[in-house]
C-alpha cells in the first residue's frame, strides 16, 4: 500500500492580509517558517523519501525546509499549483465588490463551470491535482512520498477522493501547514483506490486560532 503525505505551505503575508494569492507569490511569514519547521520535523520521523512541490514560491520555500529535514531533494511540480484565480489575485477578499465577490463563490457553490474571469475552474484543478497524485505510483516500491501544495488545491484532491464533487473543497479545513494522508490500495470496491486516512492534522502545531482559515 502506498502512502502519501499532503502537506499545505505555511502562513504567507497574503494570507494574513487577507488577499487572494492563487498563482501569484507571497513569501512566508516569520510564522509561516516556523510552522513549516514544525511540520518538517513530523516528515522527518515519517521517513519521507521524496518531496514533491508545487512550482510557486510559498510552497517552494515550505518544502525547501522540510527537505533539509528529511534529507530528500525536491522535485517541481507545476501541476500541484493553486487554483488560478485569474483577475482577482492580489486583491483584498474584504475589498471585492458585489460582482466580484460573486465569481469567488461560484468556485465553490456548485455552478457549473464556474470560474472567475480568466482563472481556472475547480474541475480543471482537480484532473491536473489528480493526475499529480497518480504520478506517485510510478515512483520504486517502498517510497513515501510527501506533496507540497495549497489550500484549495489539497481540498479540492481529498473531496474528490472521498467522492464529494470538486467545488466542495471548503467542506475541509487544511489549515497552513496541515498534514493530511492519502493510500492507494487494491480493492474491487474502490474506483480509483485511493482513500484518506487523515486529513487537515495539525497536531504537530503550536495550537491554532479557530478562525484561522486563511486561502
Amino acid at each position: 500500500m502506498l502512502q502519501v503525505y499532503l502537506v499545505r505551505h505555511g502562513e504567507t503575508q497574503w494570507n494574513a492580509e487577507r488577499r487572494i494569492q492563487g498563482q501569484s507569490d507571497s513569501a512566508l511569514t516569520e510564522k509561516g517558517e516556523q510552522q513549516a519547521q514544525q511540520v518538517a520535523e513530523r516528515a522527518r520521523a515519517l521517513g519521507i523519501t521524496h518531496i514533491i512541490s508545487s512550482d510557486l514560491g510559498r510552497t517552494r520555500q515550505t518544502a525547501s525546509i522540510i527537505a533539509q529535514a528529511c534529507g530528500c531533494d525536491v522535485t517541481l511540480d507545476a501541476r500541484l499549483r493553486e487554483l488560478d484565480m485569474g483577475v482577482l489575485e492580489q486583491r483584498h477578499i474584504d475589498g471585492l465588490t458585489e460582482e466580484e465577490e460573486g465569481w469567488r463563490r461560484q468556485l465553490v457553490n456548485g455552478t457549473p463551470d464556474g470560474r472567475i474571469p480568466d482563472g481556472e475552474s475547480m474541475v480543471e484543478l482537480s484532473e491536473r491535482m489528480q493526475s499529480a497524485l497518480n504520478a506517485c505510483l510510478e515512483l520504486p516500491e517502498g517510497s513515501r512520498p510527501l506533496l507540497v501544495s495549497h489550500g484549495m488545491a489539497l481540498g479540492c484532491l481529498v473531496s474528490t477522493i472521498l467522492g464529494l464533487p470538486a467545488w466542495a473543497e471548503r467542506r475541509l479545513r487544511l489549515r497552513n501547514c496541515s498534514l493530511s494522508r492519502v493510500d492507494y490500495q487494491q480493492s474491487p470496491w474502490l474506483a480509483s483506490g485511493w482513500v484518506v486516512e487523515t486529513a487537515g492534522d495539525v497536531s504537530h502545531l503550536d495550537a491554532p486560532a479557530l478562525d484561522e482559515m486563511q486561502r
